[in-house]
């Protein structure tokens, strides 16, 4: 009788070992946007606080908005989730006075989810998470395209993650994919698949896959294959993305001591317009 008391209490013992292991494993960790290279103006608003210059090496978490100037070929890149720390340890946003310095161009890895955003485009991070359930890495990443226009390269992901990118319209659901994006619901897809969720003219909402070397226009529903002066074009800018280097190892390119303000030209009179 007393070496089956023990037995049980041993078995009860493991079983709370097991289910403390269990509860470890499956931490959610909250992850963060990090800026590798800014080319033009560019700002941000942390939990619809003020407008702060964006530069090279500002780190941004959830609830962030980053805004790009009207100048052509203007764009911010940044990585996805580069270090995750538990959602407890996290608290208000990142502080980044502007101060001009070298202009220096941090390359994400490899295996990073990388995010462009173009000129004259609004881009909210609304979730960065990743919870490691024991078996597998579930994470989940959603933007938001307010306006304009994003390009993005995202890595092979477990079967339960989730990549989104909210559009005014709808929302597109990515897929191990070099995509590239509007805010009126033009899709393109280089490699990979994206599906479309749109309302339409009836209110029914609508789905779209689109597969590698498709694009889909959600104003007009029509599916057609990418020009192949576009499909250059996106294969360019993936490979520009992951050109060479790490972030730790960041190549200075060269020195601008030129004093910028987050402001449009003398001839616009007003900032930059807010999403």
């Amino acid at each position: 009788m007393k070496n089956t008391r023990s037995f049980l209490k041993s078995l009860i013992v493991c079983g709370l070992a097991l289910a403390m292991v269990s509860t470890l494993s499956a931490q959610t960790l909250q992850g963060k946007a990090k800026v590798v290279r800014v080319k033009g103006h560019a700002r941000y608003s942390v939990a619809g606080s003020g407008w702060q210059p964006l530069k090279v090496g500002d780190v941004l978490r959830p609830g962030s908005v980053i805004q790009t100037g009207l100048e052509r070929d203007s764009f911010v890149d940044f990585v996805l989730g580069d270090g995750m720390a538990p959602v407890a340890a996290l608290s208000g946003g990142p502080a980044s006075p502007f101060q001009p310095s070298p202009v220096v161009h941090r390359q994400p890895k490899a295996e990073q989810n990388v995010v462009r955003v173009f000129e004259n485009s609004v881009v909210g991070i609304d979730k960065l998470t990743s919870t490691d359930t024991g078996a597998d890495t579930v994470s989940e990443t959603q933007l938001d395209l307010q306006r304009g226009h994003i390009f993005g390269s995202v890595k092979k992901m477990s079967a339960a993650s989730k990549y989104e990118v909210k559009l005014p319209n709808g929302v597109a659901g990515i897929r191990g994919t070099i995509y590239d994006i509007t805010s009126d619901g033009v899709v393109r897809v280089a490699s990979g698949s994206v599906v479309v969720a749109y309302m339409g003219s009836d209110g029914s909402v609508i789905t779209q896959l689109v597969n590698a070397g498709q694009q889909f226009d959600a104003r007009t529903g029509q599916l057609t294959p990418i020009p192949t002066d576009m499909l250059r074009e996106m294969l360019g800018w993936e490979r520009g993305l992951l050109a060479g280097g790490t972030l730790s190892e960041p190549t200075t390119f060269v020195v601008d001591r030129t004093i910028y303000r987050v402001t449009l030209s003398p001839v616009e009179e007003q900032p930059f317009p807010g999403p």
